[in-house]
């Protein structure tokens, strides 16, 4: 049996499509608009890639290109640019621009391929805050036009939706996704249930014989590499001598009056992943695409992952060629799926099409380690930090942050 072809749609640097690979697809196309992911794509695979804007490309050129023909292909997939739906949007703004946001139209592109190509199944992946109760805008857009395109069409497409973490299917990282699958004859799929759980793993504990395996952790994925000495590593800026302080594991809630450092700030006053450092023990936090200078994740080392790195915690596969600047590799990786959620789901997808599935486990899943070091040593706070020692306010709630009510005055931030 052929391979079920796959369009893909904001391609990236390919973290969907090679999970999909290793379920048995075979992208036929793929649309990226950024040339380093472009070159990332065309460097690692033969897939024929087209690079440009979506909105100065025709869906009969798509096809064309791709060598299909109208409902030919098996599935259209694809992750339009979310940062109109981004938690950190809130964070930042005490709200999003969302649907008014002109980067929103993205949604739109996707869903007009999606009528022209009349694709047996569809994938649409996105951030998890397109699904957010009370400013789900973007959840009933898809929904209203999914109902319009049957309409119209006689199609029958089925819609599924579902926020995965990414963690609980084995890929060694805490990531949140939106997901929505359509059948075109109206089958509903069935999202995989949880294969891995939080638990302490040890060696007496393996194999492990519980119901769900161990989540995999940060030293699963990384605990081969040899620690990485390369300068472009070193962490710099205004914080950087702060990190060494701050326990793997935590972030900069540790110097707070709530933490168990010095109170150097105020509780909650910062995002999350400020001086926020890997564990060996737990899943990696989020990776980022355009973390700043204090931004974490860090190494666990006080340093910057390497690529490598980053690709082992989005579980692509080994040996692949990330092309362009450091600061570009980073933004690929940090907007890509985790291939082995996508391997997971591509399982599920084949079996939604038809196909005769054997296997279950994703291949792409790293493998448990039981060789932990202890943890690293805790360093001094320096002298240079020691003036912020003090009484600070806890941030007051969502939307009335300091960025938050300035806005809102109409001052610059």
């Amino acid at each position: 049996m052929k391979k079920p072809r796959v369009i893909s749609l904001f391609t990236g640097a390919g973290g969907l499509d090679y999970g999909l690979e290793a379920a048995g697809f075979q992208t036929a196309v793929a649309l990226e608009v950024d040339p380093d992911s472009a070159a990332t794509l065309r460097a690692n695979r033969t897939w024929p890639v087209i690079e440009r804007d979506i909105h100065e490309v025709s869906s009969d050129e798509i096809l064309k290109i791709a060598g299909l023909k109208v409902g030919e292909a098996d599935l259209l997939v694809g992750g339009p640019p979310c940062q109109p739906f981004s938690k950190s949007g809130y964070w930042a703004n005490g709200d999003a621009g969302r649907l008014e946001d002109p980067r929103a139209s993205t949604l739109e592109a996707y869903l007009r391929v999606l009528i022209d190509t009349k694709p047996k199944a569809f994938l649409l992946e996105n951030v998890a805050g397109l699904a957010y109760r009370k400013k789900d805008e973007g959840l009933e857009l898809l929904r209203r036009t999914i109902e319009e395109i049957n309409a119209s069409t006689g199609t029958s497409y089925s819609f599924t939706s579902a926020v995965l973490n990414a963690a609980d299917y084995g890929v060694p990282q805490e990531r949140k996704r939106f997901f929505l699958v359509g059948h075109r004859d109206g089958t509903e799929f069935r999202f995989p249930t949880p294969t891995h759980q939080a638990v302490q793993k040890t060696a007496a504990q393996l194999p492990f014989d519980g119901e769900l395996e161990p989540r995999r952790t940060a030293w699963d994925a990384l605990g081969d590499l040899e620690d990485d000495d390369d300068p472009s590593l070193k962490v710099t800026g205004k914080w950087a001598g702060l990190l060494p302080s701050i326990p793997e594991g935590e972030n900069y809630l540790f110097h707070t009056d709530r933490g168990r450092g010095l109170a150097l700030f105020g509780w909650r006053r910062r995002y999350w992943s400020f001086l926020l450092k890997l564990s060996k023990r737990l899943p990696s936090w989020t990776v980022t695409a355009q973390p700043g200078s204090a931004i974490g994740p860090f190494h666990w080392k006080n340093r910057r992952l390497s690529v490598r790195e980053l690709c082992r915690l989005q579980t692509f596969p080994e040996n692949l060629q990330i092309v362009g600047s450091r600061s570009s590799c980073q933004r690929q990786l940090g907007n890509a799926v985790p291939s082995a959620l996508a391997e997971t789901l591509g399982l599920e997808l084949r079996r939604l099409l038809g196909h005769r599935v054997r296997r279950t486990i994703p291949k792409l899943i790293p493998p448990l380690r039981t060789d932990i070091p202890s943890r690293e040593r805790v360093r001094k706070v320096p002298e240079k930090y020691l003036h912020l020692v003090g009484e600070h306010e806890s941030h007051p709630g969502t939307g009335q942050g300091y960025g938050a009510v300035l806005r809102a005055q109409g001052q610059q931030v």
